[in-house]
């Protein structure tokens, strides 16, 4: 039996371009520092990314910021009522020269797609998105498109209780591999906000640190990260815990234990560690698994927040010994 090739382990050239990428967009976002080092996990674990919270703290800037700190082609969607499904995939357009019908590629048909507001759109329009950020393709009229590598998406929402928003579903909540909450400021960070209004670098005019395919070469080098059985088997007692929780209708899924490994080794990697932590694991998990959670009505009348839920049994599963290899 012929085992594959495992890619070599990061080494202090992907701490350097992660830190680059970091200074970048601390160029624009100021006073996050740990929201941008999370998103970024995401992006060298090549999953997507949804950023919650009211409006006016950043979420679009960081989003922007990003996408333009890689030299690979980037989009902006922005979601609304009245937006078509055929507006997010593309749509094939009879061509009266060549008497056949011709693809036009669609908002989606980037390295880099912002989804701005995606809960502002119809739950239709929401799901053109799941086949492109699960399976990296998209489908229209019978014929299948592949996307290009790098692939991220990038969305922003607002929270469900303000007015005109619909929430996502929880096929859809599920294929986002983390979910941030920017927050406001701290006190200090809004005062140099304010000091340096009119002086810091615009979202448009950040330039990029790294092409696509750095960032390709990039996410190649963090799946050689390594996991240790032991902490495979912590994160399947993390997400098994969730499925029998007596608040939850609907635990982690299979797909969220991946997604946990996955930005474990690009959090790894960032540290220029080529083996994982059983802190990796708690200091990614709220982002990466609350957000998969659904809370029992009388969970929801309580007030019992997904995040806690997650830190609760952060406490009670047992952890491997110390190292993780």
């Amino acid at each position: 039996m012929v085992h594959p090739v495992q890619a070599p382990g990061p080494g202090a050239s992907f701490e350097r371009l992660f830190a680059e990428l970091v200074a970048n967009v601390e160029q624009v976002i100021q006073g996050k520092r740990e929201a941008v080092r999370l998103a970024l996990v995401c992006l060298f674990a090549e999953g997507h990314l949804l950023i919650e919270d009211v409006p006016g703290v950043g979420k679009t800037s960081l989003a922007k910021a990003i996408a333009g700190s890689i030299g690979g082609s980037w989009r902006r969607i922005q979601f609304t009522p009245d937006l078509l499904p055929s507006d997010v995939t593309g749509v094939s357009v009879w061509n009266r020269n060549t008497n056949e019908f011709e693809f036009r590629p669609g908002g989606v048909f980037a390295h880099v797609v912002l989804a701005d507001e995606i809960n502002r759109a119809s739950p239709k329009t929401q799901s053109a998105l799941l086949e492109s950020m699960e399976e990296r393709q998209v489908t229209v009229d019978t014929h299948t498109y592949r996307l290009a590598r790098p692939f991220m998406v990038i969305a922003t929402q607002n929270p469900i209780e303000l007015e005109g928003t619909y929430p996502l579903p929880e096929a859809q909540l599920d294929r986002f591999l983390m979910r941030l909450r920017v927050g406001y400021p701290s006190r200090e960070a809004e005062l140099a906000i304010l000091d340096t209004h009119g002086a810091v670098v615009k979202v448009g005019d950040v330039a990029p640190v790294a092409s696509a395919d750095d960032i390709a070469l990039a996410c190649d080098e963090v799946a050689g990260v390594h996991v240790s059985p032991a902490l495979k088997g912590y994160i399947v007692d993390l997400v098994e815990a969730t499925r029998g929780h007596r608040d939850l209708v609907l635990g982690v899924s299979p797909r969220g234990a991946l997604a946990l490994l996955r930005a474990t080794r690009a959090l790894a990697a960032s540290d220029s560690r080529d083996f994982v932590t059983p802190d990796d694991v708690k200091a990614l998990a709220p982002a990466v698994l609350a957000h998969r959670l659904l809370l029992t009505p009388d969970a929801q009348i309580r007030g019992v927040d997904a995040e806690e839920i997650v830190h609760a049994l952060l406490a009670s599963v047992a952890v491997p010994g110390a190292g993780g290899r």
